[in-house]
């Protein structure tokens, strides 16, 4: 089982070399990223992008550019749309975002004619952590995408962080549906949702996994807690996954632990036929360099 985020680096470099797609990859920030994930065996690595631009970027950074293959394409638009197309038709079995705004690269992965969504799938952010204060990897969903996730959604989230978990190497993931309390509230839609989730996990209706829902954050992932309260099943205090009920909460949660408490990260869209990057340029670059192992673990 993988418990640290460079684990998942080795674990993908041993499955082998993926071929990773950056669209509109011709920045410093995106092109140190495929540095990296050349020189740790992650990846091989296509830059759809203006070439003079790539070579430009390239000699003021002292990058080497022959370790890339470079598709030239005009603008970010075009980009991003050869890029998509390349992943889809199977010439690439990542996707990357370089210097392009998010909502033009999102936009592309749900383009209905040549886009990665299926019909019917919903596209949601998988963010693994490696914080200091827990034993564990913790994968939780979704802090970045999905603002108010109804049922529907709830389920496609939770199969994505079992499936991520799964390659984790992790056979029963612990999955924890949040809520204000334990105890059920029934004037609480997080609260009611929760438990029917939980309900369906335990049905075996959702996939492998342990189930528990509502749950407090704090009986979530520290057995003390848990104790105190009397509360005893599978995932109090050893959660591997947690489903936030709103995006408010999950993006919190996950800003706080990276800026307050150490906390590192891994992240990727899943929904899509491909898994995708998406990375802003202000992330480390270590996390930039977990995201493609992360990706590239999940790649068909």
């Amino acid at each position: 089982m993988i418990t640290k985020l460079q684990q998942i680096v080795e674990a993908a470099v041993a499955r082998g070399k993926r071929r990773l797609v950056i669209a509109y990859g011709q920045d410093a920030h995106s092109l140190e990223a495929a540095q990296m994930a050349i020189e740790a065996g992650l990846a091989n690595i296509t830059l759809v992008g203006e070439p003079e631009q790539i070579e430009k970027t390239c000699r003021d950074h002292n990058i080497d550019i022959t370790q890339f293959d470079i598709v030239a394409a005009e603008g970010m638009e075009q980009s991003v749309e050869v890029a998509v197309r390349m992943v889809r038709s199977g010439e690439g079995d990542v996707l990357m975002k370089g210097v392009v705004p998010t909502d033009k690269y999102m936009r592309g992965i749900l383009n209905k004619e040549w886009g990665l969504l299926p019909q019917g799938a919903t596209l949601s952010h998988v963010t693994v952590m490696e914080i200091p204060a827990y034993h564990k990897l913790l994968t939780v969903g979704d802090v970045a995408i999905i603002p108010l996730p109804d049922m529907a959604r709830k389920i496609h989230i939770t199969k994505y962080l079992l499936e991520t978990a799964y390659s984790l190497g992790i056979e029963q993931p612990k999955v924890s549906f949040l809520a204000p309390s334990e105890q059920l509230l029934p004037k609480v839609v997080s609260s009611v949702e929760a438990a029917a989730l939980a309900e369906m996990g335990q049905k075996g209706e959702l996939g492998k996994g342990y189930f528990a829902g509502p749950m407090a954050f704090d009986v979530t992932v520290d057995k003390e807690s848990a104790e105190i309260k009397g509360l005893k099943n599978e995932v109090v205090g050893d959660a591997d996954c947690i489903l936030f009920p709103n995006i408010d909460a999950g993006n919190l949660f996950f800003k706080t632990v990276t800026k307050f408490s150490g906390g590192k990260l891994a992240a990727m869209v899943k929904g899509t036929t491909a898994p995708c990057v998406l990375t802003s340029r202000g992330d480390e670059p270590e996390t930039k360099l977990y995201s493609i192992a992360l990706a590239c673990l999940n790649a068909k």
